[in-house]
């Protein structure tokens, strides 16, 4: 059988365009603007890591990924309105704590299910709490602490950035593992919280290294223990809760990039590899350490089990503390 060259290139043309278009246009991605939406206003540990991300994913990919500010409702409005974007890998996410935090928290008011409606890109870092209270309080160490609370019941009273925020959990945490009665006073957001602190309205509080570093070594607070499990490199002379006998006391904030359920997995490679290498090995490394996190850069399946480990332990200390949303 003898086939027409004419006819031939004619098939030919339909298979490139039917079947190889598509093909093209994913590994072209991407070539357009990429919305990396941040759930809180501008400035922040979570928008400065979000811009971070971006920046490093626009000099990699050589194409444009800006921020998107979307704040409210405890990081739900934001977190939903990516929920609820296309799966073309045009619109990500940057999420903290909150995000493991608030299903346990919200429980069926969670306007998206956290663990089917994401597509986890890389765990880009953490944060190490630390425990520091005002110099006035008579304590030098963890031990003294404890004693202290369960010596009276309910007199100790710490201070965070609102009900279900990361540093009100890690001293719900921090009071369930040593067996302490505690008072819990909710502000609306941390700023309030340092300054309060500073000022001896309360006598402790939860806080991320990066934010205390300062007022630690200047002595206006007083360190007692850092969460990791290995002392930080900011604070050298601190212990760490397991070094003070409260192993279970080894939370950190979280910090990564998601996108929403669906996008492909060529895609989520295409952002996450770039992103894992530059917190690895580049300037972005370098420039979150100086802020004071914990670089991570983690592939997405790791993440992805990071996110039902952390969401699990929240609902564990939500549940047995029996806390409330506001």
């Amino acid at each position: 059988m003898q086939i027409n060259r004419r006819t031939l290139l004619q098939h030919t043309t339909v298979l490139g365009l039917s079947g190889f278009g598509p093909l093209s246009r994913a590994a072209a991605y991407p070539d357009k603007v990429v919305r990396v939406i941040i759930p809180y206003p501008a400035g922040g540990a979570t928008d400065n890591l979000g811009r971070l991300c971006a920046q490093a994913l626009q000099q990699a990919l050589g194409q444009s990924f800006i921020a998107d500010n979307r704040a409210g409702g405890g990081t739900t409005i934001g977190t939903r309105a990516l929920a609820q974007s296309a799966s073309d890998g045009y619109t990500l996410g940057m999420v903290d704590s909150s995000f493991t935090i608030n299903p346990g928290l919200l429980g069926a008011k969670l306007p998206y299910d956290t663990l089917k409606d994401f597509t986890p890109i890389s765990l880009v870092a953490t944060a190490p709490f630390v425990l520091v209270t005002h110099p006035s309080v008579p304590i030098k160490d963890l031990a003294s602490f404890i004693a202290r609370a369960k010596a009276a019941p309910g007199s100790m009273a710490y201070g965070s950035a609102g009900v279900g925020s990361g540093p009100h959990l890690a001293g719900e945490l921090f009071a369930q593992q040593a067996g302490i009665q505690v008072q819990h006073i909710p502000y609306k957001g941390g700023g309030t919280v340092i300054t309060d602190l500073l000022g001896g309205q309360f006598q402790y509080a939860f806080a991320t290294v990066p934010t205390l570093a300062e007022h630690i070594k200047a002595g206006r607070l007083r360190a007692l223990a850092v969460t990791p499990r290995q002392r930080v490199a900011q604070l050298p002379e601190v212990p760490t809760f397991a070094e003070a006998g409260l192993p279970g006391v080894d939370t950190m904030p979280l910090f990564g990039l998601i996108a929403p359920a669906g996008v492909t997995a060529a895609i989520v490679e295409q952002l996450s590899a770039p992103l894992r290498a530059s917190i690895r090995d580049g300037e972005m490394r370098a420039r979150l350490q100086a802020m004071g996190f914990l670089p991570v850069g983690s592939t997405p399946a790791e993440f992805a089990q990071r996110i039902r480990e952390e969401s699990a332990q929240w609902a564990t200390v939500v549940r047995q503390g029996n806390i409330q949303p506001e």
